[in-house]
């Protein structure tokens, strides 16, 4: 966790060499102690927090929440509280975020005598009263205890980071899930996409950011500083947004291609030996990458603003762009289409079974397919790519457009993403990524999806409604039922 040394430190203390000599010759004294001198000499708890030392964190709790004292103390007591968090491992953490939640939550015996006092109110007055005591009771203790951490140096950022704890445990812990949950409803308001901002990352960018984007990078892996380069070069935009609290963190970045049309291939957008393209000359602005950088931000939607923002920049930069549009994989595909073939089946027309059933083994259409498909580097021999290329775009086709979620929206989760934002499918791309990414995802396939922005709204509104997914007239026949 970046600089979250920082919260050891009294707030107004300025650190030294000298300072940071001396807790490293402390580190190394300690080294040699068993865990339960350990705790006895520095206070703090041994990494698995066994139930003795469970009781002294109990006490950190609540003196961060009960003790009255100066604002310095105050912060201190925190401080103290996210160091002991920190000096934990992953069954200490757990059994942390358990003590927090299931102690600190809503009273609910205070929260019925407040519905009493409402209940009871005689005149408006009284009424407005009682429902403001209602609201205080139904805060959780422990939002209190976690914006004490936000008025420590990188305190959001270690919120953000705890969550990504919580997020692990959410689905066997209850009240882990609804401390998560809440955690999720603080920091929506506090990364209000109001509050952010966004900047270009280029080569001159500060180190340390720079390679936060090798680390982050979700979508397509960043494999040297070359590769790093290649993505910030002058037919290159890369814009993050960044809050003010976090300013050495990206949340979430967009990595954008300047073409003279739109790609349909990710190889020759990554080629870092392929020729720098000419800005003057694009008219298409490729969408190839987007990601996002803080796990604890799960939830938490900020890439809508940020493609509609950045589209808004490069109409600035670049007026002779008339094309914003997505180079994007379709994550879901290959598991999908493995079920479909296995349970389903597909059905192939006479000229594609005929040259698959030359190539590969199979009794019915779909374990042709399905066969053909689990050959190591099928899409190298040109015989048996041609033989796929017709069938497998037909299944990425009504993967994307017709497999839906229980609310009526695109299975696919890039899918949805882009089509939420009023974007609409305009062009599958056989064999798009060939890396072994690519190929496991999604058989290779890539889509465009297009942002046209005279139709952004009616696209995003029809979809949000309904589940109408816009498509091109390229894509209809592919689509139709």
């Amino acid at each position: 966790m970046a600089k979250l040394r920082h919260l050891y430190a009294m707030p107004n203390d300025q650190p030294t060499s000298f300072i940071d000599r001396t807790l490293s010759n402390l580190r190394q004294a300690w080294s040699g102690l068993s865990d339960s001198t350990r705790y006895m000499i520095t206070g703090l708890p041994r990494p698995e927090l066994p139930d003795e030392d469970l009781e002294r964190v109990h006490q950190q709790m609540e003196d961060c929440l009960t003790v009255r004292s100066d604002e310095v103390s105050v912060r201190a007591r925190a401080a103290g509280l996210g160091r002991t968090y920190l000096a934990l491992d992953p069954t200490g953490q757990l059994r942390f975020l358990k003590l927090l939640a299931e102690n600190y939550g809503v009273d609910r015996e205070e929260v019925d005598q407040a519905m009493d006092g409402v209940r009871s109110a005689k005149d408006d007055s009284a009424r407005t009263k009682a429902e403001a005591i209602l609201r205080r009771t139904l805060e959780p203790r422990w939002r209190r205890l976690l914006k004490r951490f936000t008025t420590l140096p990188e305190g959001v950022k270690f919120l953000v980071d705890m969550r990504v704890v919580m997020l692990e445990h959410a689905r066997s812990e209850p009240a882990i899930k609804a401390l998560s949950d809440d955690l999720q409803d603080m920091l929506s308001a506090w990364f209000d996409v109001g509050l952010l901002e966004l900047k270009q990352i280029t080569w001159e960018s500060p180190a340390a950011i720079l390679e936060k984007l090798i680390a982050y990078e979700a979508v397509h892996e960043i494999r040297s500083w070359d590769d790093l380069k290649n993505r910030l070069d002058s037919d290159r935009r890369c814009f993050a947004y960044f809050h003010p609290a976090m300013p050495d963190e990206p949340l979430i970045f967009v990595e954008v291609a300047l073409l003279p049309d739109m790609a349909a291939n990710v190889h020759d957008i990554l080629d870092a030996d392929a020729p720098k393209g000419d800005v003057s000359a694009a008219t298409a602005a490729i969408f190839y990458s987007i990601s996002n950088a803080q796990k604890g931000l799960v939830g938490i939607s900020f890439g809508n603003f940020l493609i509609k923002r950045v589209v808004e920049v490069l109409q600035h930069d670049f007026p002779n762009l008339k094309k914003f549009a997505t180079l994007s994989p379709i994550p879901g595909l290959a598991k999908w289409s493995a079920k479909t073939l296995e349970e389903n089946g597909f059905e192939l027309t006479n000229t594609e079974r005929k040259a698959l059933a030359q190539i590969v083994d199979g009794e019915t259409d779909g374990a042709l397919l399905a066969d053909a498909l689990r050959r190591p580097k099928w899409f190298e021999d040109e015989n048996l790519s041609a033989a796929l290329k017709g069938p497998v775009t037909r299944l990425a086709a009504r993967y994307l457009y017709s497999e839906r979620r229980p609310d009526g929206k695109a299975k696919d989760p890039v899918a949805h993403f882009h089509l939420s934002n009023g974007a609409r499918m305009e062009r599958l791309n056989w064999l798009g990524d060939t890396s072994t990414k690519g190929l496991a995802q999604a058989h290779g396939m890539m889509i465009n999806y297009l942002y046209r922005l005279s139709d952004i709204e009616s696209n995003s509104g029809a979809y949000s409604a309904s589940g109408k997914i816009a498509v091109s007239s390229s894509m209809k026949p592919l689509v139709r039922d």
